[in-house]
C-alpha cells in the first residue's frame, strides 16, 4: 500500500519518501507472496489515475460474473456486470504482478525517492512536523509521517494507538490451479462449513484458490502429497471446470480481525494493513486499503491548495471521519458473514439458503451489492472515479 499512497501523492505534486527495509529483488521475487487480489472496478479506476494500470492490465483477468453459494445447495446468489453496465465488476492480479508494476511506475515519478533496503530508526513527532533518522544514517523533514507498513505496523505502536484484534480459528490456503475448461471470467465464492472456498479467475484457464479451513487441520493439508492435495480440492471444487490440478506452491496465512482505535496521530496517518486488517470473506482487504489511499491523497491535496499545514490535526481528522466509519461497519459485516455461513446447524442453514435465493430475484437490492462489489457505492475519492484530485 506504501508504493500506492506514494504514486498518488506523487503524482498530486508532493515529495515522497518512501523507506522499506526489504530490497526490491526481494519483494519482487515470485516467491515472496502468493496470493491474488480482487480489485474492484473503482480500485482499478485508481490505478489507472496514477499510472499504474497500463503496467498492469495485461496480466489482468476481468471479473465479469460472481457466484455465491452456501456448499452444495442448489440455490446461489449471481452478480452480473451486464445488470449495472459494460465494464467488468473488477479484475484479479497476482500481487507480484501488481508490485513489478508498482514499481515500474515509481521508478517514472521523480518527486517520490525510495530508500530501500533502509529503515527508520528513530522518528520525531512535533508540532512543526517530522524528523526522521533511518538506519542508513540519512535525515529526512517531513510535514507528515504515513504509516503504510502492516498489521505489524512500527508507526502505529511508536504513537501508541491501541488495536481491537481476536483471531480466527481459521487458515487461508492459498494457491493457483490449472483446469481444463475456461472460467469465462466467474469468480465462485463457496461457503462451507469450515470457512469460505474462493475460486478466483486468472488469466488463461487457471484460477487462485483461497481455501479457509480450520487451523488445526491446515499442516496436515499443507503437508500432503501434490495428488492428495488436487484430490482434496477437487472435492470442494467440483467438475465444472474439468479436471484441476494445482500448479504453484501452497502458502498459508493465519486469519484474524484488527481495528486501529485511530487512523491518525500527531503528523501521523495509518494507512491499509496498519489501520485495519479484516477476514477475507469478501475479497475487499486491498480495496479498503485502497479507499484510504484515495481519501488521504484528496484531503491532503485539497488542504495543501488552501495553504493548511497537511500535518495537523484538523487536516487528519478530516481523513479519520471519512476512512473509519465505512472501515468499522465492513469489518463487522464481514465478521458477521463469516460467523454466519459457517454455522453448519441445519435452521441456519435452511435460513441462508433462502436468504440467497430472494437477494437473487430482488433486482434493486441486487444492483445494490453489485455496485459494492464494484466499489462504486457511498462518497468516492476523485481518485476512485479515475481523476488526479
Amino acid at each position: 500500500m506504501g508504493l500506492t499512497q506514494a504514486l498518488a501523492l506523487g503524482r498530486a505534486g508532493f515529495h515522497v519518501v518512501v523507506v522499506d527495509p526489504a530490497p526490491a529483488q526481494t519483494t519482487l521475487a515470485p516467491e515472496f507472496d502468493g496470493r491474488a487480489s480482487a480489485l474492484a472496478h473503482a480500485s482499478c479506476k485508481l490505478l489507472e489515475a496514477i499510472g499504474v494500470w497500463p503496467l498492469l492490465a495485461p496480466d489482468a483477468e476481468a471479473i465479469r460474473e460472481i457466484r455465491v453459494s452456501d456448499g452444495d445447495a442448489p440455490l446461489y446468489l449471481h452478480f452480473d456486470h451486464t445488470d449495472v453496465g459494460d465494464e467488468p465488476l473488477g479484475h484479479m492480479v497476482e500481487n507480484r504482478h501488481l508490485r513489478h508494476a508498482l514499481y515500474a511506475a515509481v521508478a517514472d515519478v521523480s518527486a517520490i525517492t525510495l530508500a530501500a533496503p533502509d529503515r527508520i530508526d528513530r522518528v520525531e513527532r512535533s508540532e512543526d512536523g517530522v524528523k526522521a533518522t533511518l538506519a542508513s544514517g540519512s535525515r529526512i523533514a517531513a510535514r507528515l509521517l504515513i504509516g503504510a507498513e502492516g498489521r505489524r505496523s512500527p508507526s502505529r505502536e511508536d504513537a501508541g494507538i491501541r488495536t481491537y484484534e481476536w483471531t480466527y480459528d481459521q487458515c487461508g490456503i492459498v494457491t493457483t490451479v490449472e483446469h481444463e475448461r475456461p472460467h469465462h471470467g466467474i469468480a465462485h465464492e463457496r461457503f462451507l462449513p469450515a470457512g469460505p472456498f474462493a475460486i478466483l479467475p486468472l488469466r488463461g484457464n487457471r484460477s487462485s484458490i483461497v481455501w479457509t479451513e480450520r487451523r488445526r487441520l491446515v499442516p496436515t493439508i499443507m503437508n500432503l502429497s501434490e495428488a492428495a492435495f488436487d484430490a482434496e480440492l477437487a472435492k470442494r471444487f467440483g467438475r465444472f471446470l474439468g479436471a484441476v490440478r494445482s500448479t504453484g506452491p501452497r502458502w498459508q496465512y493465519p486469519l484474524s480481525l484488527q481495528i486501529s482505535e485511530s487512523f491518525v496521530d500527531n503528523r501521523l496517518a495509518l494507512v491499509g494493513d496498519a489501520a485495519h486488517g479484516i477476514h477475507p470473506i469478501a475479497g475487499q482487504g486491498v480495496n479498503l486499503g485502497l479507499k484510504d489511499v484515495a481519501a488521504l491523497t484528496e484531503v491532503l491535496v485539497d488542504a495543501a491548495r488552501i495553504g493548511q499545514d497537511i500535518g495537523t490535526p484538523p487536516v487528519l481528522e478530516r481523513y479519520q471521519r471519512w476512512r473509519r466509519v465505512d472501515t468499522l461497519t465492513l469489518s463487522v459485516v464481514t465478521d458477521g458473514l463469516n460467523r454466519l455461513f459457517s454455522n453448519d446447524i441445519m435452521p441456519v442453514r435452511q435460513a441462508r439458503d433462502i436468504g440467497l435465493a430472494a437477494v437473487n430475484r430482488m433486482a434493486p437490492l441486487k444492483r445494490f451489492f453489485i455496485n459494492h462489489a464494484r466499489g462504486t457505492v457511498g462518497r468516492l475519492p476523485r481518485l476512485l472515479q479515475g481523476q488526479l484530485p
